[in-house]
C-alpha cells in the first residue's frame, strides 16, 4: 500500500463549479446500504451528518484546529474530487477471525484557501460498520509547522447515556454526555438510541499526539482534546483517522472492530513465521529453580511462554539498572538466577523465554538489548510504563515496535498504552494492555464494561487470575475466569497472574508475589487448553453491564463464553443452526453448580440431538464456557 492519498484508481471529477466552490454537499452510502453520510464544505470546516436507516446518528464538525506559524486566510475551495468504491478481503497473521472484510466508499477532496492558496486534504471512508476521516497538510504550505490544538466535534440532537473512563487502565463510569467531567479515553461508547450505539475514537496512532475527548464547549456531545502539540514534520503532514462506529447493540461494536484494522497500513514484516500466539505463564520468584518449574509446567500444560517480570535485571525504576545482564534485585528475590541455564533449558522443552523491561531501561538501552536478546534466544519483550500520550512517546514507541522486528522480538505493551490497530501493519506487536484486568481485581459488572467499550480497540492483556485468592465473588469466580479466556481477546494470554506451579519455589514478600499453587485438574487442563486467537468470533447476546455471550471458532469447535453480571440467574441461548454447529456433535459446559461455590467448576458432558438451539442456565454473578466439538 502506497501513502494515505492513493490505494485505489482515482476518478477526477474537474469542473470550474467544483474549482471555485467554497460550499458543497456529497452523498455517500456505505456499500450494503447499512450507512449513509452526507459530507458538506461550510467555509471553513467539513460537517459530516450519520445516518443509520434515514435517522441521524451524529454530526461530525471537523478541520477545526490551530497552528503556530501559518495561518488558513478565507473559505476552502474545493479544488479537486477523488472517488471511489473498494471492496477486498485479508488474511490476518493472527486474529479474531481468519479472514477480514474491507469494504467502503471513498471521498477525498483537495482543498485550497481562498485568500492565501493554503492546501490540504480530507479524506473520508463510509463503511457498514462506521465513518472514518482524516486530514493531510501540503508539506509545502505547512512545513515544520507544528500543530497546537484540535476540536473535532462529535454532536447529538439531545443528551446520550455514555461510559467513560478517564485513562486507559481505569475503571468505566455510567453517565451522560452533557454530565461528562475531565477527559475521557478512546474508544468512547454512547447509546443514541434503544436500537443504536456509537463508538468514538482514532484508528492508525503512529507518530501523532493522542487524541482523547471532552464534553463540548458548545452544543451536546463530545470533542477531542490531543495528548499535546504536533510536529508536522514528525507526523508526515497527516492525521490519524478519526471515526464513528454505528451497531444496533454495543456487541456488534466489538465484532465489528476489525473496522480499526482496516485504517491500518497492511502487514510490513515479510517473514512472519517467528510471530506465534500463546497462553504466558509469569515468573516471578527470579530463581534458576523457580524458572525451571516454570517451565516444566509451561510444557506439561501446552503453554507457549515463560515471562520473567520485573526485577530480573536489577530494580526497574533505576536509572542505573542495566538490562544487559543478570542482576537480581533483592528487593524482589535473592535470586540466583541462571538465565542462559534457563533459556536452553526451555528451547529443549519448545517453551519460549520472554523478558520484561522497564522503559527506565528501554529508553537508555533499546538498540543494543534487542540484538542482544536475539543472540540470548529470547522470543519476545514485554514493555513496561511506558509513556504515552504525546507525540514524541508515540512515536518513539511504534519506532521501538519496528525495530524489534528486525530482531525477530515480539512485543507485549504494559499499562497506560491501548491500541489503534498498528497489530495489523507490525503484527510482532502481540497485545498491550491499557485495560482494567485481573492485576486490579475489578467486579464482574467492571469486566463486561470493559468488554463492551476497550475490546472495541483490539487485543487486552488482561492478566488472568485463576487459583489466586483474589478471585473473589465480585470478579465473578472460577467459572467466570474461564469465560474471560473466551470473551476477552489477547493473542498472548497471562494466564495465572498470581499463582504458581506446585514445584516452584515460595517467595516471601515483594511486590506481585504469588498468592496461590496451581492445583491440576480436568479443569485447569481445559483452561490452559482455550486458543488465544480464532477463526472467526461472534456475539450472540447480551446488555451493557449486564451480560455478555461471545461464541468463538478455532477450526471446527466452538467456544462459547457466557458472563453474567446480574443478581439473578440467566438463561441464554447459543443459536447452534447459525453457527453451524453439528446437530449431532458433542458438548462440554464448565460452569458454576450453586450461586454457593464461587470457587468451584463442574463439568457435564453430553451429546447434541439435532436440536438448532441450546438454552443453558447461568448461575448470578457468574460465567460458563461451552465447547462443541463435531462428532468424529
Amino acid at each position: 500500500m502506497r501513502r494515505y492519498s492513493v490505494i485505489y484508481w482515482v476518478l477526477f471529477l474537474f469542473s470550474f463549479g467544483v474549482a471555485q466552490a467554497s460550499e458543497a454537499v456529497f452523498q455517500l452510502q456505505s456499500l450494503s446500504s447499512k450507512l449513509e453520510a452526507e459530507v458538506r464544505l461550510e467555509g471553513q470546516v467539513i460537517t459530516m451528518d450519520l445516518y443509520a436507516k434515514r435517522e441521524k446518528m451524529v454530526t461530525v464538525k471537523s478541520l477545526q484546529f490551530e497552528l503556530e506559524k501559518t495561518k488558513i486566510l478565507g473559505d476552502w475551495r474545493i479544488v479537486r474530487i477523488q472517488q471511489d468504491k473498494v471492496n477486498q478481503t485479508w488474511q490476518p497473521v493472527y486474529g479474531e477471525r481468519s479472514c477480514v472484510v474491507d469494504r467502503y466508499q471513498t471521498l477525498s477532496l483537495a482543498l485550497k484557501a481562498e485568500g492565501n492558496g493554503k492546501r490540504m486534504t480530507f479524506d473520508v471512508r463510509l463503511y457498514d460498520e462506521g465513518l472514518a476521516f482524516r486530514y493531510g497538510f501540503d508539506e509545502l504550505d505547512f512545513w515544520n509547522d507544528t500543530l497546537t490544538g484540535e476540536q473535532t466535534q462529535f454532536l447529538f440532537e439531545d443528551d446520550k447515556e455514555t461510559w467513560v473512563t478517564s485513562w486507559a487502565q481505569g475503571g468505566y463510569v455510567p453517565t451522560t454526555l452533557q454530565a461528562m467531567e475531565g477527559e475521557g479515553e478512546r474508544p468512547q461508547v454512547v447509546r443514541v438510541d434503544a436500537d443504536h450505539y456509537v463508538a468514538i475514537g482514532e484508528a492508525a496512532l503512529v507518530d501523532y499526539a493522542r487524541m482523547k475527548l471532552v464534553k463540548c464547549s458548545e452544543g451536546v456531545g463530545i470533542q477531542s482534546v490531543l495528548s499535546g502539540s504536533v510536529s508536522l514534520d514528525l507526523a508526515d503532514y497527516r492525521s490519524p483517522w478519526r471515526y464513528v462506529m454505528v451497531a444496533g447493540n454495543p456487541g456488534e461494536l466489538v465484532q465489528n472492530n476489525d473496522f480499526i484494522l482496516n485504517l491500518n497500513e497492511p502487514n510490513q514484516i515479510p517473514d512472519t513465521h517467528w510471530i506465534k500466539p500463546g497462553q504466558v505463564l509469569r515468573e516471578v520468584t527470579l530463581t534458576t529453580a523457580g524458572a525451571l518449574a516454570a517451565i516444566d509446567f509451561a510444557a506439561e500444560n501446552h503453554i507457549a511462554y515463560v515471562e520473567f517480570d520485573a526485577g530480573w535485571y536489577g530494580p526497574e525504576e533505576d536509572m542505573a539498572s542495566d538490562a544487559t545482564r543478570v542482576s537480581v534485585d533483592p528487593a524482589r528475590s535473592q535470586g540466583p538466577l541462571d538465565l542462559p541455564q534457563v533459556i536452553a533449558y526451555a528451547d529443549a522443552k519448545q517453551v519460549g523465554i520472554l523478558l520484561y523491561v522497564n522503559k527506565k531501561a528501554l529508553y537508555q538501552q533499546l538498540d543494543e538489548i534487542l540484538p542482544l536478546y536475539q543472540r540470548w534466544g529470547v522470543k519476545g519483550v514485554k514493555f513496561g510504563f511506558v509513556d504515552v500520550g504525546d507525540q514524541h512517546a508515540t512515536a518513539w514507541l511504534h519506532q521501538a515496535i519496528r525495530k524489534a522486528a528486525r530482531y525477530q522480538l515480539m512485543v507485549d505493551v504494559h499499562d497506560e498504552y491501548r491500541p489503534t490497530g498498528y497489530s495489523r501493519t507490525y503484527p510482532n506487536l502481540m497485545t498491550q494492555e491499557g485495560i482494567r484486568g485481573d492485576e486490579e481485581s475489578p467486579d464482574l459488572t467492571q469486566t463486561i464494561f470493559t468488554f463492551y467499550s476497550r475490546m472495541i480497540a483490539g487485543a487486552g492483556d488482561y492478566t488472568n487470575c485463576f487459583f489466586a485468592e483474589r478471585v473473589t465473588e465480585k470478579m465473578g469466580g472460577r467459572a467466570a475466569q474461564l469465560a474471560k479466556r473466551v470473551v476477552i481477546y489477547s493473542p498472548w494470554q497471562f494466564v495465572f497472574w498470581y499463582d504458581r506451579p506446585y514445584k516452584a519455589p515460595t517467595r516471601a514478600g515483594g511486590a506481585g508475589a504469588a498468592e496461590s499453587v496451581i492445583r491440576t485438574d480436568a479443569v485447569t487442563d481445559f483452561y490452559c487448553s482455550i486458543p488465544t486467537t480464532w477463526d472467526d468470533s461472534r456475539f450472540l447476546a447480551g446488555e451493557m453491564g449486564e451480560y455478555a455471550v461471545v461464541a468463538r471458532r478455532s477450526k471446527s469447535d466452538w467456544y462459547v463464553g457466557v458472563l453474567n453480571a446480574s443478581g439473578d440467574k440467566r438463561q441464554v441461548v447459543v443459536p447452534l443452526e447459525a453457527l453451524g454447529i453439528s446437530p449431532h456433535g458433542k458438548v462440554v459446559l464448565y460452569y458454576q453448580p450453586s450461586a454457593k461455590s464461587k470457587d468451584k467448576v463442574a463439568i457435564k458432558e453430553w451429546s447434541l440431538k439435532g436440536e438448532k438451539e441450546l438454552k443453558i442456565e447461568v448461575e448470578a454473578d457468574s460465567g460458563c464456557v461451552l465447547l462443541f466439538s463435531a462428532d468424529k
